[in-house]
């Protein structure tokens, strides 16, 4: 389906334990740090529960 690259952009602090969980899920852990995933439905679902503290791209 194509890749995509994710980069924390907010602070996990005061977020829930189901957002905190999700990011470990999608293997992030500093801020700024950008990574790469191959894009599929799984992937997709858990970018939109902790879309508001990524930033993405389509590569």
């Amino acid at each position: 389906m194509g890749k995509v690259k994710i980069a924390l952009v907010k602070g996990t602090s005061k977020r829930s334990p189901a957002q905190r969980a999700t990011l470990v899920a999608l293997g992030i852990k500093k801020m700024h740090k950008v990574i790469e995933k191959e894009r599929n439905p799984a992937v997709d679902g858990m970018i939109a529960k902790v879309k508001h503290l990524l930033k993405v791209e389509n590569s």
